[in-house]
């Protein structure tokens, strides 16, 4: 048996490990905690109003953990708990008017607190309300709001948590829940200086552990069936790494048509806060882009959210947004589009000037989520943008265009 520092070594030196390619080389999951707590605030503000849905499709909440499912596998199957289930009845807040109430006050309380015995409190006062089917689930949700002291689950993890504590924990009640997670939190204590004080480090290990790409057992006692198993898994991560990579290139490559477009109808031009270091073919983004991004009347939280969108475009030395644009990989939309909402609540009407730049083969599931009742509700409109188109027409752009108008023509609205 390795012991817990050999494989957290193990775990940081793989290139293509949940640590490297999602705990501290993913950008994407910086802009996720923000986009999230949005989408929350939205499902608890629905629930206030009596307009969330009986449903999971379609609703706020569906959003949500459509969020956190792109998070990389690590979330894969979060949202499965949550889907209605009329049959059995569960998860039962989607009917029971009392129930969802109680689940919206719980999403609140967590959402104003930072002090971990309230969290437990509301944890425990949930688990009182006895709701059928609405178990620990909730705590990837929590995980985003609260990552250093609400660990994520799923199987997987629980599967590396047994294997790697030498424990036989099942994952049924809140109550199994939080007894796993005093164990995480003491383990977490004990190897931070190795991780992070994010559970989301020790938890990634966990995930890895549990699938088999990080071995917490002796190699030699695996026998032919078992280690087939775990090739075939590292090859298929490796595919997905590769192909992450190709989307990362893409997506850069996509900021830097919009920068050189912006600067060229005479505008600033600013790319998120966290990829300004970013080059294309030799342009570096810093030479490119504003250094940062101008203060606004806006709330902190907002202003935080809003410089995490991929390409800005501004009014020339005045705080005066004109156009923005978020850039999708084939594996995520959602966020995005909650940011160019946080944004349009802060611009007047006639400002709105919001475009998603999608790869070509998502135009279908864009235009799906452009039409869903909660982005209808809060008259947002964005325009989308392909990728090929955008590539295909820069050059044009940047010499015929006169404003920020010139970019409707090639893109596409949603009736």
């Amino acid at each position: 048996m390795a012991t817990i520092e050999q494989l957290i070594d193990s775990y940081k030196q793989d290139r293509e490990s949940v640590y490297n390619t999602w705990f501290v080389n993913n950008e994407e999951r910086l802009k996720a905690f923000r986009s999230i707590r949005r989408g929350v605030l939205q499902v608890v503000d629905d629930i206030k109003h009596r307009t969330f849905p009986n449903d999971f499709k379609g609703s706020s909440l569906e959003f949500v953990l459509t969020c956190i499912t792109e998070q990389k596998q690590v979330f894969e199957g979060a949202a499965h708990p949550f889907y209605w289930k009329p049959k059995l009845r569960i998860p039962d807040i989607y009917e029971d008017q009392e129930n969802k109430k109680s689940f919206g006050q719980f999403l609140e309380a967590c959402l104003n607190t930072s002090n971990e015995e309230t969290l437990l409190k509301e944890i425990i006062h949930l688990d009182e309300r006895d709701i059928k089917g609405l178990g620990p689930s909730a705590a990837n949700i929590l995980y985003f709001l609260h990552p250093t002291v609400i660990p994520p689950f799923n199987t997987a993890i629980l599967k590396g948590f047994n294997l790697l504590f030498n424990e036989k924990k099942q994952l049924g009640s809140w109550r199994d829940y939080l007894s796993i997670r005093e164990t995480i939190l003491a383990a977490n204590k004990k190897y931070k200086s190795l991780l992070s004080n994010d559970l989301g480090a020790l938890c990634g290990l966990l995930f890895e552990v549990g699938i088999g790409n990080v071995s917490a057992t002796d190699e030699a006692a695996l026998n032919g069936e078992e280690r087939k198993r775990i090739e075939r898994q590292l090859q298929k991560r490796h595919a997905e790494v590769h192909s992450e990579q190709q989307e990362d290139d893409l997506h850069t490559e996509m900021q830097y048509h919009l920068l050189k477009i912006g600067t060229s109808l005479g505008y600033d031009a600013i790319v998120a806060s966290n990829d300004r270091s970013r080059s294309y073919q030799g342009n570096n983004f810093r030479f490119m882009s504003l250094e940062q991004l101008p203060s606004f009347h806006i709330e902190p939280d907002t202003f935080n959210t809003v410089k995490l969108i991929d390409v800005l475009w501004l009014e020339k030395g005045l705080s005066k947004i004109v156009s923005a644009f978020e850039i999708e990989k084939s594996t995520s939309i959602y966020s995005g589009i909650l940011r160019l909402s946080d944004l349009s609540f802060c611009l007047p009407e006639d400002q709105r000037t919001l475009f998603l730049v999608i790869p070509d083969s998502r135009q279908k599931d864009v235009v799906l989520q452009l039409k869903r009742p909660a982005i209808r509700s809060n008259q947002l409109a964005i325009n989308y943008i392909l990728f090929s188109d955008l590539r295909k027409h820069c050059d044009a752009l940047c010499k015929l265009g006169e404003n920020y108008n010139i970019m409707r023509k090639i893109s596409k609205t949603v009736e």
